[in-house]
């Protein structure tokens, strides 16, 4: 992602996964100041994990998550470390 937002001015975040693209889309404007041109986003499933243990074999998964990455308009960028 850090390559693709000096680039291409596109920035990734993981987001609520129920949100849509048009909140995504308000939320960054609000959160940051500027203007969004596209809202792509991407639903991952969690992997089945297991491993043995002293207790035993143990199972599970990974949890679900939604990404989205955002194309800012113009020559806008966002400054993450600029609060460090």
């Amino acid at each position: 992602m850090t390559l693709q937002g000096e680039k291409l001015n596109h920035y990734g975040f993981v987001v609520d996964r129920r949100a849509n693209k048009v909140e995504i889309k308000k939320a960054v404007e609000e959160m940051y100041g500027v203007k969004v041109s596209d809202v792509n986003t991407i639903n991952y499933h969690g992997k089945r994990k297991s491993r043995f243990t002293k207790a035993g074999f143990l199972k599970g998964r990974t949890n679900h998550y939604k990404k989205a990455i955002v194309t800012l308009a113009g020559n806008e960028t966002i400054d993450f470390f600029s609060n460090i």
